[in-house]
């Protein structure tokens, strides 16, 4: 019973500080993590632990995948060399930065416990990503580097960690077969996730179409991809990935129209409780992990600054060479990618948060090895972690919004060039499609009425490209009296229903017809 209060309390407290962030403006994980570091200093709160392996099993599959879902696979695959040297160079140079500082550092520390330490807090998390750019004016394929090296790193991170812990137990480490066993076990998730993606495709096409089990199947499809990769021994965080990029490319085709309005609610409503919860029990855990610290909390501290200051500068140290020595070397890099500049590379230098991904990894390291040793430096490991994860979040993630605005760094509007045309050239082709299909068989009344609803809009789509009279100031206006006057219509909707004058089942079918107009009105103002 309990656990059930703490529970409600936690759900109730993270849709609370949803609402702050919303007017202040301040990614909602940092209020979340500091928020959980209060609630576990009030005098007689229980303790609460963040299980690893609900982490993995429960919070990761669902999270990577409506990442890799949100992420466009043309623009992940038009950027996969900026991807791939964060994703894998940086998290690997980040690793042994780590380990050398700590080796240097901190006494008592070998190498086998500094990797372990780098291995854990190298790669930056995909939720913490994702939050922190939400709502910036940043280039498209920023952030599409930022997100799709987030989705990728933490299968580094945790192979890395895996021939680290290795290493600590047997005290020995073979580089060579280190390196191969990375490629067969990241291959091996990427054919996994690719065969679950069609698999799952395949079910969703040639099942009958029930929003209610689909919306279920996408669910279950994380879930399949990481148990049965991890059950072989691969990357459960590829599969995932590989899953949610190939399902999603084909969502389309095979999802109707209702399923995804009903999947769309129901991932947004599911993923704001699990990111929630994450953050806010990162913060919980602190209490307990200063605790175990003991009489050493001085000196901890003291190495917790370093070995943040490390990551940090590490990911800076890695960024700036990584992005310009390709351009330097080879012609085709600087003729088949865009341009960038030095603005643009100091905020990816700059967005290396941390997340719940590495306090799971340090909280799943054995406690003892063989059974009886204890697992050396583990409490100070943990405590590391955890003041990487809050400085990186606080310090970054507060920073990275002035840093944007002080440089004066602005969306490219590629998204919304894109989708003007696509609305003209969909608008023409409807009409083209009207007249060369129904002039001779429709009504002059009935032809004239449908055509007109394309050439107005078509007219619209134009004045916007060519003369551009609204500002966005207009536009903001535009859409608060579009917003006004769908209220007037529910407002007038609900007392017809009061007044008898229609049934429930009437006020259902015209209130489905006013949400999917809000949506589409919503969808328009994110990309203004």
């Amino acid at each position: 019973m309990q656990n059930i209060a703490t529970v409600i309390i936690l759900l109730a407290v993270v849709t609370a500080l949803a609402e702050v962030t919303d007017k202040i403006r301040v990614p909602y994980p940092i209020l979340l993590v500091i928020a959980g570091i209060a609630i576990g200093m009030i005098p007689g709160m229980p303790s609460v632990s963040l299980d690893p392996e609900v982490v993995f099993l429960i919070f990761l599959p669902p999270v990577l995948y409506s990442a890799a879902w949100n992420t466009s696979w043309p623009d992940f695959r038009a950027a996969k060399r900026p991807i791939t040297l964060l994703a894998i160079g940086c998290v690997i140079f980040t690793t042994c930065a780590v380990a050398w500082v700590a080796h240097l550092v901190i006494p008592g520390f070998n190498w086998a416990e500094s990797f372990v330490l780098g291995a854990v807090i190298s790669p930056p998390d995909a939720v913490a990503a994702t939050a922190a750019t939400k709502g910036l004016s940043l280039p498209k394929r920023v952030i599409t580097i930022l997100e799709g090296e987030s989705l990728v790193n933490d299968a580094t991170g945790l192979i890395a960690y895996r021939y680290a812990v290795a290493a600590v137990a047997t005290g020995a480490f073979n580089l060579w077969n280190a390196g191969i066993q990375f490629i067969v076990v990241a291959t091996g998730g990427i054919a996994l996730g690719l065969a679950v993606g069609v698999i799952f495709k395949w079910i969703h096409k040639f099942t009958p179409d029930n929003p209610t089990t689909d919306t279920t199947l996408t669910f279950l499809a994380p879930f399949v991809a990481y148990l049965g990769a991890e059950s072989i021994h691969i990357s459960g965080v590829l599969a995932v990935v590989v899953a949610g990029l190939y399902v999603s490319w084909n969502s389309s085709e095979v999802f109707s129209q209702q399923t995804r309005l009903q999947a769309y609610g129901s991932w947004n409503t599911v993923l704001f409780i699990l990111n929630g919860v994450i953050f806010i029990l990162i913060g919980l855990q602190l209490p307990e992990i200063v605790g175990n610290i003991g009489a050493n909390s001085f000196w901890a501290w003291k190495y917790a600054v370093i070995i943040s200051i490390a990551v940090i500068i590490g990911r800076i140290i890695w960024v700036y060479p990584g992005t310009y020595i390709p351009r330097w070397l080879s012609k085709r890099v600087c003729e088949q990618e865009p341009d960038t500049n030095i603005k643009i590379t100091t905020i990816v230098a700059w967005s290396g948060m941390r997340g719940v991904v590495s306090l799971a990894a340090a909280l799943a390291l054995p406690i003892t090895i063989n059974g009886s040793t204890p697992f050396p430096q583990r409490n100070l490991i943990i405590f590391l972690t955890f003041c990487v994860i809050f400085s990186t979040l606080v310090l970054q993630g507060l920073t990275l919004r002035p840093l944007i605005n002080w440089l004066g760094i602005q969306s490219d509007g590629k998204d919304h060039q894109d989708e003007q045309r696509a609305r003209l050239v969909l608008a023409s082709s409807v009409i083209e499609h009207i007249e060369e299909n129904y002039a001779l068989t429709l009504s002059d009344e009935v032809l004239n009425q449908i055509k007109t609803k394309y050439e107005i809009r078509i007219q619209r789509l134009r004045k916007d490209q060519t003369e551009q009279r609204l500002n966005d100031e207009q536009i903001h206006e535009f859409h608060r009296l579009q917003q006004e006057l769908l209220h007037k219509e529910r407002a007038d909707l609900i007392r017809m229903r009061r007044e008898g004058a229609i049934s429930d089942e009437v006020l259902r079918r015209i209130e489905y017809e006013l949400d999917l107009e809000e949506t589409r009105l919503m969808l328009e103002r994110s990309l203004t």
